[in-house]
Protein backbone atom coordinates (compact mmCIF):
# COMPACT_ATOMS: atom_id res chain seq x y z
CA UNK A 1 0.00 0.00 0.00
CA UNK A 2 1.11 3.55 -0.70
CA UNK A 3 1.52 6.36 1.64
CA UNK A 4 -0.68 9.06 1.53
CA UNK A 5 -1.02 12.70 3.12
CA UNK A 6 -4.32 13.30 4.95
CA UNK A 7 -6.43 15.85 3.25
CA UNK A 8 -6.20 17.95 5.81
CA UNK A 9 -2.19 17.94 5.51
CA UNK A 10 -2.70 18.09 1.65
CA UNK A 11 -5.12 21.05 2.15
CA UNK A 12 -2.96 22.94 5.13
CA UNK A 13 0.22 22.75 2.59
CA UNK A 14 -1.56 23.79 -0.63
CA UNK A 15 -3.01 26.94 1.64
CA UNK A 16 0.89 27.93 2.62
CA UNK A 17 2.57 27.06 -0.99
CA UNK A 18 -0.76 29.36 -2.78
CA UNK A 19 0.04 31.84 -0.03
CA UNK A 20 4.33 31.61 -0.26
CA UNK A 21 5.03 30.17 -3.37
CA UNK A 22 8.62 31.33 -3.19
CA UNK A 23 8.79 29.71 -0.16
CA UNK A 24 11.92 27.60 0.79
CA UNK A 25 11.19 24.11 1.21
CA UNK A 26 14.32 22.52 1.79
CA UNK A 27 12.80 21.41 5.28
CA UNK A 28 9.25 20.56 4.09
CA UNK A 29 8.31 16.80 4.80
CA UNK A 30 5.42 14.32 4.90
CA UNK A 31 6.36 10.80 4.78
CA UNK A 32 8.73 9.38 7.74
CA UNK A 33 12.62 8.43 7.02
CA UNK A 34 14.43 5.59 8.58
CA UNK A 35 14.79 6.84 11.65
CA UNK A 36 10.91 8.14 11.83
CA UNK A 37 9.87 4.25 11.32
CA UNK A 38 11.83 3.41 14.05
CA UNK A 39 9.52 5.18 16.63
CA UNK A 40 5.80 6.35 17.04
CA UNK A 41 5.51 8.97 14.67
CA UNK A 42 2.44 11.05 13.13
CA UNK A 43 5.16 11.00 10.15
CA UNK A 44 5.02 7.14 9.50
CA UNK A 45 1.75 5.64 7.43
CA UNK A 46 -1.06 4.28 10.14
CA UNK A 47 -2.69 0.67 9.05
CA UNK A 48 -4.21 2.61 6.25
CA UNK A 49 -1.23 4.13 4.91
CA UNK A 50 -2.03 7.21 6.16
CA UNK A 51 -0.04 9.97 6.80
CA UNK A 52 -0.71 12.49 9.60
CA UNK A 53 1.52 15.35 9.40
CA UNK A 54 3.74 17.99 7.45
CA UNK A 55 6.76 20.43 8.08
CA UNK A 56 6.82 23.15 6.71
CA UNK A 57 10.49 24.87 6.26
CA UNK A 58 10.85 28.07 8.01
CA UNK A 59 11.40 30.48 5.33
CA UNK A 60 8.48 31.65 3.87
CA UNK A 61 9.67 34.24 1.89
CA UNK A 62 12.35 32.40 -0.21
CA UNK A 63 14.77 34.91 1.64
CA UNK A 64 16.05 34.51 5.48
CA UNK A 65 13.96 37.66 6.22
CA UNK A 66 11.33 38.67 7.24
CA UNK A 67 10.58 35.26 9.55
CA UNK A 68 6.83 35.35 9.57
CA UNK A 69 6.54 31.59 10.71
CA UNK A 70 6.41 32.62 14.21
CA UNK A 71 3.25 34.38 13.72
CA UNK A 72 2.10 31.61 11.38
CA UNK A 73 2.68 28.65 13.65
CA UNK A 74 0.87 30.70 16.22
CA UNK A 75 -2.21 31.22 13.85
CA UNK A 76 -2.55 27.38 13.15
CA UNK A 77 -2.16 26.99 17.19
CA UNK A 78 -5.24 29.35 17.56
CA UNK A 79 -7.08 27.20 14.94
CA UNK A 80 -6.31 24.18 16.85
CA UNK A 81 -8.45 25.19 19.20
CA UNK A 82 -12.01 25.02 16.91
CA UNK A 83 -10.75 23.01 13.82
CA UNK A 84 -10.71 19.21 15.22
CA UNK A 85 -8.34 18.02 12.53
CA UNK A 86 -5.45 19.88 14.48
CA UNK A 87 -3.67 17.31 16.38
CA UNK A 88 -0.18 19.44 17.66
CA UNK A 89 1.74 22.44 16.18
CA UNK A 90 5.73 22.28 17.46
CA UNK A 91 7.92 25.27 16.59
CA UNK A 92 10.83 27.15 18.29
CA UNK A 93 11.36 24.49 20.91
CA UNK A 94 7.22 24.83 21.98
CA UNK A 95 4.24 22.42 21.53
CA UNK A 96 0.78 23.28 21.65
CA UNK A 97 -2.22 20.79 21.99
CA UNK A 98 -5.72 20.09 22.90
CA UNK A 99 -3.96 18.56 26.43
CA UNK A 100 -2.48 22.16 27.09
CA UNK A 101 -5.67 24.28 25.96
CA UNK A 102 -3.79 25.25 22.83
CA UNK A 103 -1.34 27.14 24.78
CA UNK A 104 2.66 26.97 24.09
CA UNK A 105 4.70 25.00 26.55
CA UNK A 106 8.41 24.08 26.73
CA UNK A 107 8.99 21.26 23.75
CA UNK A 108 11.13 18.43 25.47
CA UNK A 109 11.63 16.26 22.20
CA UNK A 110 15.26 15.80 20.72
CA UNK A 111 14.33 18.07 17.73
CA UNK A 112 13.30 21.21 18.50
CA UNK A 113 11.93 22.42 15.18
CA UNK A 114 14.20 25.86 14.50
CA UNK A 115 14.02 25.39 10.93
CA UNK A 116 10.90 23.88 10.33
CA UNK A 117 7.22 23.88 12.12
CA UNK A 118 5.23 20.51 12.57
CA UNK A 119 1.51 19.72 12.60
CA UNK A 120 0.11 16.69 12.97
CA UNK A 121 -3.45 16.05 12.34
CA UNK A 122 -5.89 13.96 14.48
CA UNK A 123 -7.79 11.30 11.89
CA UNK A 124 -10.87 13.51 11.31
CA UNK A 125 -8.51 15.58 9.05
CA UNK A 126 -8.30 11.87 7.20
CA UNK A 127 -11.14 12.44 4.45
CA UNK A 128 -11.96 16.39 5.49
CA UNK A 129 -9.68 18.78 2.97
CA UNK A 130 -11.96 21.78 3.49
CA UNK A 131 -10.14 25.15 3.95
CA UNK A 132 -8.41 26.37 6.85
CA UNK A 133 -10.07 29.39 8.23
CA UNK A 134 -6.12 31.06 9.01
CA UNK A 135 -5.69 34.73 8.95
CA UNK A 136 -2.19 34.55 6.43
CA UNK A 137 -3.31 31.98 4.36
CA UNK A 138 -6.72 33.39 3.49
CA UNK A 139 -8.94 33.08 6.03
CA UNK A 140 -10.86 35.26 8.41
Amino acid sequence: MNPILCKAGQQLREQIDDCYPERDRRSDGWLGDARHSSRTSDHNPDANGVVRAIDIDRDLSGKAKPDVMPTLADQIRVAGKTDKRLAYVIFDGKIASAKSLWRWRTYKGINQHRHHCHVSFTSKGDADGSFFNIPMLGGK
